[in-house]
């Protein structure tokens, strides 16, 4: 047995070696095209998977009902501000060969990567705990599995998937993606099934509206759910060691090369996003169902409405977000404390306690999606630190070198820092009110 596990480590590693060596051949300009482009996809499809996880599922359902189609717009900024920061991430873990955590705790006194580092271990449980209840609520309603088994379910296979690593980037790499294609997928086919009106799609995705306090409130969960900071951290490790450059030169070519990769994983998951909240606004909003709260009455009333087979796709795509979501949740988690402080704690140890709180939760009957959507809110109130970091450390040449930010990147990411930070004070000033 142990022979042919070792077996199975050689053709792996072999398999990533030949991804390097296509990865040089496509830099030195020996292959064109999108075949130039094979080797580097990968990073963004593991950190797009958290933007379209069970926490998104829950605020854009309910966006939709409430509000029809007015708050696609929300999604449009959201994504593009995924894009930027996922981008500037990347270029970071390229530029410098160390990740986003590391870079903190390298240049930032000890007290304030300890705060640091608390504060992103809070938010990795938040994520943790958006994407185990989604799996287990998609397992409880797709095959009647009682929602505590569910979850003790979801966490063994999420540990066999992550146990895919000691093979090498590229097996994992590829499941992912593949987990990202089918969630894209389900939802091609939930659009063709409720006919959602292309007119105000086109039209909400790029006229702003907020109408009163639930919608801001629910602005703010959107982009808690779209931009996520376990996400920003972790793209940073995930280029890092991935294809070393060697000189300035290839520093930029596999910059470039990464930055198309960011802008095929974050258009999918732009689109996933929008076809979730434009499902709920066609299907619920417009048949006077603007009730819907939950993604369990969410799933009873597809049914009715659209009938089984949309309900299961419904399900399919939840399920596969929420395991592959958690996949890349406890893979943040890792490089998060290993980047702050230095140490890692097993594998199996993580998963068993960032379990906890769902398992709890799911015992004494908390429901589901409002835990979901409060997680986001949780997400959004922490993702000004790692966009801060983000934005002061790759805007210095020192760090940096060739892959400095230019004027326009530092303007616009900072922009959003301070759309960010703006909802997040109201967000706090409405909670102290009541």
């Amino acid at each position: 047995m142990s022979q042919t596990n070792s077996l199975a480590v050689n053709k792996a590693r072999s398999a990533e070696d030949r991804t390097v060596s296509a990865a040089r051949d496509a830099i030195n300009g020996k292959v064109k095209g999108f075949r130039a482009l094979l080797p580097f996809l990968g990073p963004a499809f593991i950190a797009s998977i958290a933007y379209v996880d069970p926490g998104n599922f829950a605020t854009n359902i309910q966006s939709g009902a409430r509000f029809g189609y007015k708050m696609l717009w929300v999604i449009v900024l959201a994504n593009l501000m995924a894009m930027l920061l996922q981008n500037m991430s990347a270029k970071l873990g390229i530029a410098t060969g160390r990740s986003l955590p590391e870079i903190c705790r390298d240049h930032m006194p000890k007290w304030l990567t300890m705060i640091m580092w608390i504060v992103s271990e809070l938010a990795a449980m938040a994520t943790d705990l958006a994407e185990f209840l989604g799996a287990t609520l998609a397992l409880n309603l797709l095959a009647g599995i009682p929602m505590l088994f569910a979850t003790i379910i979801t966490g063994v296979v999420t540990y066999l998937i992550l146990m895919l690593e000691k093979f090498g980037f590229r097996p994992l790499e590829k499941f992912i993606a593949a987990f990202a294609m089918l969630i894209g997928l389900c939802y091609l086919v939930e659009t063709i099934i409720s006919k959602p009106d292309f007119s105000q799609i086109a039209y909400h995705s790029v006229v702003p509206w907020l109408g009163n306090s639930e919608s801001i409130m629910l602005a703010v969960g959107v982009i808690g759910a779209t931009v996520m900071p376990h996400a920003i951290y972790l793209h940073s490790s995930l280029t890092q060691n991935r294809i070393v450059p060697r000189n300035d030169m290839e520093k930029i070519k596999i910059q470039k090369f990464s930055t198309k990769e960011i802008l095929i994983a974050m258009t999918l998951a732009g689109f996933v996003n929008l076809a979730m909240m434009y499902m709920a606004a066609s299907v619920f909003n417009t048949s006077g169902q603007s009730h819907i709260a939950d993604l369990t009455t969410a799933y009873h009333t597809l049914t009715p409405l659209l009938g089984s087979a949309a309900a299961s796709v419904f399900l399919i795509s939840l399920l596969a977000s929420g395991v592959s979501s958690s996949v890349v949740g406890t893979m943040a988690g890792q490089v998060i404390m290993q980047g702050f402080v230095g140490f890692t704690i097993p594998l199996w140890i993580r998963r068993l306690v960032t379990m906890l709180p769902t398992v709890i939760i799911v015992a004494i009957g908390v429901d589901p999606t409002q835990t979901l959507i409060i997680s986001q809110v949780v997400l959004s109130a922490v993702l000004p630190f790692p966009i801060i970091a983000l934005i002061y450390y790759t805007q210095k040449k020192e760090l940096m070198g060739v892959l400095t930010n230019k004027r326009i990147t530092t303007v616009l990411s900072s922009l959003f820092a301070v759309i960010i930070l703006g909802l997040n004070v109201w967000m706090v000033v409405q909670m102290m009110m009541g």
